[in-house]
């Protein structure tokens, strides 16, 4: 069963890196991630290798797994693997014999923008696509630094204007008199409210005299005594 052809305007994607799962099954194994300043990839089943790579039939350790080219990415197909390819998440189906390529005596195929290749032997597969090149963010231009002097100047003017319209002795002082004077003002009107705002006044000779200081008359029995 043939795969889908690749549209003639669909070209490899020059710019990006290779992103490679391997998979034993249907489970991840492993992941890695190349950046687009790499020239090319090399696998081996040794640790130290680029990409390590084990349970595969190589010709030679290590293999020129993948190569950039003026157009993208360039995969070479080891001799017993069988590869796969799925165009933009549809399912995988073999890669038709007219994509791939002979270079060196090898099997070849340029990796598609949108494409995941995966290169299977035995339960283990290996998937590879092109990473995703992040746009370069754009370099501060003169009115950036202007509006950046700007904002630091009006940050750093901030305790300088503490400093000067800050609390000093002075307007301490004038603090203390205003909060004493209110008081003062709210404790005159609880009094008021209270009718203590009238002073007291000594008697005079008249009320003195005109009071008895006798008290109540109190009727004695007869048999008691009163000294």
């Amino acid at each position: 069963m043939q795969g889908p052809m690749l549209p003639p305007a669909m070209n490899t994607k020059a710019g990006g890196g290779l992103f490679c799962e391997l998979y034993w099954g249907d489970n991840l194994s492993e992941a890695w991630s190349y950046g687009p300043e790499r020239a090319n990839v090399h696998a081996a089943p040794d640790e130290t290798a680029p990409l390590p790579l084990y349970g595969f039939t190589l010709p030679e350790e290590p293999f020129l797994l993948a190569e950039r080219t003026a157009q993208g990415w360039r995969i070479h197909l080891p001799p017993a693997a069988r590869a796969e390819r799925a165009l933009k998440g549809d399912s995988y189906a073999a890669v038709p014999a007219t994509d791939l390529r002979q270079h060196e005596g090898r099997a070849t195929i340029d990796l598609a923008e949108g494409m995941t290749l995966r290169i299977s032997e035995g339960q283990l597969s290996l998937r590879l696509q092109g990473s995703v090149v992040k746009e370069q963010v754009n370099r501060l231009r003169w009115k950036d630094f202007g509006w950046l002097v700007v904002v630091s100047m009006l940050f750093l003017s901030l305790p300088v204007g503490f400093l000067i319209a800050g609390p000093t002795p002075q307007r301490m002082e004038e603090s203390k008199v205003r909060a004493m004077r209110l008081a003062a003002e709210k404790e005159a009107e609880r009094r008021k409210a209270m009718g203590l705002d009238t002073p007291m006044r000594p008697l005079t000779d008249a009320e003195r005299e005109a009071k008895s200081d006798a008290g109540d008359d109190v009727t004695v029995p007869a048999f008691l005594r009163v000294r």
